[in-house]
């Protein structure tokens, strides 16, 4: 019997889990990775490619070892407990070592699109155009797996910010961010307050002048490392503490970890406790932010009104002059410019049943993997959701109907929504 094929596209963490997920179910990949290189996100570049997400130079991973690694390949002894990024490239190397995974890979080959084929109600098969110096080509495939994550295209909502455009200073998104050594001696305005916001923010304030921190709903500030020195993830994803929160409530386990956190740093008395409860979205992990916050070298403020050339006005009617530069921490968005309507991206949602399938398809052949946005590391995740898919394209696992899809997908936006 021929073995089905299977387009991964992207040669990051979920594209290389992809591949051995298909591998092990006796599928035949063929991935597609539009750099020279593996890693997506984890790999450091000076001058990053458009379309792929950048990570500053001194970015640590929020999740342990212990909790990030794959299945059935541990990270090794001697790393430590939060890796920084190279060591994080390091060990997705190692891994596509040790599985023998790089040779499914053609690099410097973009997906230009992916289509049904004429027959696909009764094949389930896809047509894959790709390009690769300056050569286009046409393949069919049994299935796809979409393994572009969610880190794409940087969101910069100038049009939120009235003035900006007067502003003399300089301004960009986090992504183009690389070293603090620019601002050295400079105020600097850090918007948004999510994971990378507040690493620029203590890293800059070690050399900058002052920097000030403007976020419009605030958040929960928690730790990589917890009681008696053991990292966050490990201490609190066990199945007893997971057993306590079925038993007790999601609103006791909230005031639980919130009081928590204010014992290390109140979070009212500085400007940062949002309205939303802890476990309702994500926190931001920073170790060092609360110690710049209190020593004055980072400044809490609002949501930002308007510019000036030289100033930033907030809406509590607050004024900072003197200003240098504003760097937008204000996330990504992502998109599938290569797919048919199969796949509808609005407002940066995406309707997907399990997070992975789209519902209206007559046949479960595509599926988007690591579109996810979790309490944790998405490597295991990844891994999951690709055996998932294999067996399904193998046919080893059935979905259920459209309508029941459907229903279960609008039953989980409508829990989110309430958070």
């Amino acid at each position: 019997m021929t073995k089905k094929s299977i387009a991964v596209i992207g040669g990051g963490v979920s594209g290389l889990s992809s591949i051995k997920c298909c591998l092990e179910e006796g599928l035949e990949p063929v991935c597609f990775e539009r750099t020279d290189d593996i890693g997506g996100l984890w790999r450091f570049q000076e001058n990053p490619e458009e379309g792929r997400a950048s990570i500053y130079k001194s970015v640590i991973i929020n999740t342990s070892k212990e909790m990030m690694c794959f299945s059935d390949y541990p990270i090794p002894d001697h790393y430590p407990n939060f890796m920084p990024n190279s060591q994080v490239l390091e060990y997705f190397r190692m891994y596509a070592k040790e599985f023998d995974l790089l040779k499914y890979i053609r690099f410097k080959t973009t997906v230009c699109s992916v289509k049904k084929r004429p027959d696909f109600s009764t094949s389930g098969q896809w047509e894959v155009v790709t390009e690769s110096e300056g050569e286009k080509e046409v393949h069919v495939f049994d299935g796809v797996m979409v393994c572009t994550g969610h880190h794409t295209n940087a969101h910069l909502p100038l049009e939120s910010f009235p003035g900006i455009e007067k502003f003399k200073g300089q301004y960009f998104h986090s992504r183009d961010y690389k070293n603090p050594d620019i601002f050295t001696g400079k105020r600097v305005i850090i918007i948004g307050i999510g994971n990378s916001g507040g690493d620029l923010a203590v890293e800059i304030s070690h050399t900058a002048k002052q920097v000030f921190l403007s976020t419009r709903r605030g958040s929960w500030i928690l730790n990589r490392v917890a009681d008696y020195g053991y990292p966050f993830d490990v201490l609190f994803s066990s199945r007893y503490k997971h057993f306590l929160s079925k038993i007790c409530g999601q609103s006791l386990v909230n005031s639980f970890l919130e009081k928590k956190m204010n014992q290390r740093f109140d979070h009212e008395m500085f400007g940062l406790k949002p309205k939303h409860r802890v476990l309702s979205q994500n926190p931001t992990l920073n170790d060092d932010l609360p110690n710049r916050i209190i020593s004055g070298l980072v400044k809490v403020k609002g949501n930002v009104k308007e510019f000036t050339e030289t100033a930033a006005i907030f809406e509590d009617g607050s004024r900072e002059d003197n200003m240098d530069a504003v760097i937008f921490a204000t996330g990504y968005t992502f998109a599938f410019p290569f797919l048919e309507d199969s796949v509808q991206v609005v407002k940066n949602k995406i309707s997907l049943y399990k997070n992975i399938f789209p519902p209206n398809l007559e046949k479960p052949t595509l599926a988007i993997i690591g579109l996810i946005q979790p309490w944790g590391a998405i490597m295991p995740i990844s891994e999951l959701q690709g055996r998932w898919v294999t067996q399904v394209f193998k046919g080893l696992k059935t979905l259920p109907s459209q309508s029941e899809m459907k229903a279960e997908i609008t039953k989980a936006q409508e829990e989110i929504a309430k958070r």
